[in-house]
């Protein structure tokens, strides 16, 4: 099973095989290879329109998903009975979007790609294996406990 990523945006640069190195370390992290997933990376127009037609706000964002298995629980994994089914669905980036966070909080752009909605742990572990520092992009609101 696999990853099929794909760029349809031509705004920012993105080094595909380090992204993909990079979902890959994360699905590896989560416990999810044998899923497939599709990650594609799109500008800021894209991601709007999307965003406007599915859930009804027309402004663009960093991350829309679209979940092959619409009933499944956060934090739960699919148990498929056919090999076709093991399938998580589908991420759209807005590269575009991300870039401008990153700009305006001096981030790096591929680590934020691949962290956007991934809690503390995948982080650390992302970091630990990677040998990186990266930090998230949302920063709590409070005080951590």
């Amino acid at each position: 099973m696999g990853v099929v990523l794909r760029n349809l945006q031509k705004v920012v640069p993105l080094r595909r095989a380090r992204l993909r190195r990079d979902v890959d370390t994360l699905r590896h992290i989560l416990g999810i290879q044998k899923f497939d997933l599709g990650v594609i990376c799109v500008d800021n127009r894209r991601i709007q329109q999307i965003n406007s037609v599915y859930r009804k706000k027309d402004a663009p964002t960093d991350v829309l998903s679209f979940p092959f298995y619409e009933d499944l629980r956060p934090g739960k994994l699919p148990c498929p009975i056919h090999r076709d089914e093991l399938n998580l669905g589908d991420i759209f980036l807005g590269v575009e979007f991300v870039m401008k966070q990153c700009q305006e909080e001096s981030l790096d752009l591929h680590g934020a790609l691949t962290m956007l909605q991934r809690e503390r742990y995948i982080l650390g572990e992302f970091n630990r294996l990677t040998g990186r520092q990266l930090e998230p992009l949302m920063k709590p609101c409070g005080p951590e406990t």
